[in-house]
């Protein structure tokens, strides 16, 4: 068994989780996954038994604990240098943590009135104008790399960027905000993976609902 642990919630709305288990699954790293459902009655009150902030996700490497998904893409990057987890180019990697930073810190309209949902059907429903400004930027952002990578993902190969934007996939999918062929492409490459497949599949199994997750 391996030493390490990722420990994540509801695979149907747990976007951060979504990030490391998918870098893990994409680039061949064994790991053990551990299932701690949500529970907001409570305010997830059970996740202080493993994570400083009672947050998910959380990795467990041995006795380190290691919390925030860019964090743990971080530390699996240093950890298995091989995987390529980081593009190759110090110059790609410059633009590709510039990105990640930028999705790990924001785009607050498009998470709060967008909530990442595998279940849920394709539906556009109303959204603000600041919505539809992250999702331009988002755009934007996959345009360029797309183009100077060639694709299919946002540096060439599947690297810890890609990591990070592929909830704002589902959400950008799911809420119809975008028919720009960007979007298609991008979306086509990150679906047709293997790993999302299997997350989603389990996610459209889970019995749960998530009533403040369901827009």
């Amino acid at each position: 068994m391996s030493e390490l642990q990722l420990i994540i919630a509801n695979k149907n709305y747990s976007s951060w989780s979504l990030r490391p288990w998918i870098a893990l699954k994409v680039k061949g790293i064994e790991f053990e996954e551990v299932f701690s459902q949500f529970d907001e009655a409570t305010g997830h009150k059970h996740f202080a038994e493993f994570s400083p902030t009672k947050k998910v996700p959380v990795l467990k490497d041995g006795e380190l604990t290691v919390w925030e998904s860019l964090a743990i893409l971080e530390y699996l990057a240093d950890k298995f240098p091989d995987a390529d987890l980081w593009p190759v180019e110090q110059s790609d990697r410059a633009i590709a943590r510039s990105i990640s930073n930028e999705m790990h810190g924001g785009f607050m309209s498009l998470r709060a009135e967008c909530p990442m949902n595998m279940r849920r059907k394709e539906e556009a429903i109303n959204v603000s104008d600041s919505v539809h400004k992250d999702v331009r930027r988002i755009i934007e952002i996959w345009r360029d790399c797309l183009a100077k990578s060639g694709g299919p993902f946002l540096f060439g190969e599947f690297c810890i960027a890609d990591a990070m934007f592929a909830p704002v996939v589902n959400r950008i999918t799911k809420y119809q905000l975008s028919d720009d062929s960007v979007v298609q492409q991008y979306s086509s490459a990150m679906t047709a993976l293997p790993a999302w497949l299997e997350w989603e599949e389990a996610g459209k199994a889970e019995p749960w609902i998530v009533e403040e997750d369901e827009a």
